[in-house]
């Protein structure tokens, strides 16, 4: 029964799973390696997962830290390619303007590090501070800092463009 409900929980869940290799592996051969690695990570803590936090948070701590340790262990530097829209969804209107906006904004994402760029995907993906906070390990407190310093940095990267 255990397998059956890993497998529902998985695809009911994928998109997660999805975003977070799209943001880490902008090829599609590494994408797949990435995501084969996340479900492989999940099935192991799988038993021990307690039902604390919401299974959505725990699916996206345990894809960000396996994105995030792998690349290490494999000292590969995530999105070397430029990001396209297919990369993070943001709620954008059509149009040239819009378009270019959102290529620079995800080209200023490209330059930050793995954990700003975990941080910035949960936020746009609408996460709130508080199930941010759980998947970051963090305090609450520390994301809005984090978040602050993020918004910055990029607002830097966006002027010198």
């Amino acid at each position: 029964m255990a397998e059956k409900d890993f497998v529902e929980t998985i695809e009911t869940h994928r998109g997660i799973i999805f975003k977070v290799c799209k943001m880490y592996c902008p090829l599609d051969e590494d994408c797949d390696d990435l995501y084969q690695d996340i479900v492989a990570q999940l099935w192991k803590a799988w038993g021990g997962f307690r039902g604390e936090a919401k299974i959505s948070t725990w699916i996206y701590r345990i894809a960000l830290n396996t994105a995030i340790s792998g690349f290490r262990k494999q000292k590969r530097n995530p999105l070397q390619h430029s990001v396209t829209a297919d990369n993070i969804s943001l709620s954008y209107e059509d149009g040239r303007q819009r378009k270019e906006e959102m290529e620079m904004l995800h080209a200023a994402i490209t330059q930050l590090s793995e954990v700003e760029k975990a941080m910035v995907m949960l936020y746009l993906d609408e996460v709130g501070y508080e199930e941010i906070a759980d998947v970051m390990g963090i305090t609450q407190n520390n994301v809005r800092v984090k978040m602050l310093r993020i918004r910055e940095k990029l607002k830097k990267i966006l002027e010198q463009q």
